[in-house]
């Protein structure tokens, strides 16, 4: 069986699998607290989650999204995508952002298919706000590219 539900607040934050989206855990630390998370189970095991931020009246930001490495490739993100639109939809927002790295062209494919579009670029975003430079595709992670999908 399979489901999307969302974390109680005396469930752990499945950290693992935050951190296959965002390498360090204090940046994962610095937003998780003010986040909605929502996983992923199939056959009552956590295998993806999505951490969902309200910005303001109007807008929510997925913080972070990702699936297990062995799950991966089988509609489980896309599935999240859907879950978290019409989520936001329900509850009256009018649009949805997220960002993702310049390399990252499986994530930025998914995006585009599931009508996120590119609003803008946060140069150096990747090397300003982390420690070590971040690898992906073989090449150092520089730019965030932020996408926002409309839902009325």
């Amino acid at each position: 069986m399979e489901k999307i539900r969302r974390l109680s607040k005396d469930e752990p934050i499945p950290y693992e699998l935050l951190l296959l989206a965002d390498e360090y855990i204090e940046a994962v630390k610095k937003y998780v607290c003010d986040c909605e998370i929502y996983v992923f189970e199939k056959k009552n095991e956590i295998v993806a989650q999505y951490a969902f931020q309200q910005i303001d009246n109007d807008e929510m930001e997925i913080r972070n999204i990702a699936v297990a490495t062995e799950f991966q490739g089988r509609g489980i993100g896309r599935r999240l995508l859907r879950d978290a639109s019409d989520r936001a939809r329900s509850r009256g927002f009018k649009a949805i952002i997220i960002g993702t790295g310049d390399v990252s062209t499986k994530q930025l494919h998914l995006y585009q298919t599931e009508d996120f579009k590119i609003v803008s670029v946060r140069k150096n975003f990747f090397v300003e706000n982390y420690p070590k430079p971040i690898l992906e595709n073989g090449k150092e992670l520089r730019d965030m590219i932020v996408l926002k999908k409309n839902l009325r």
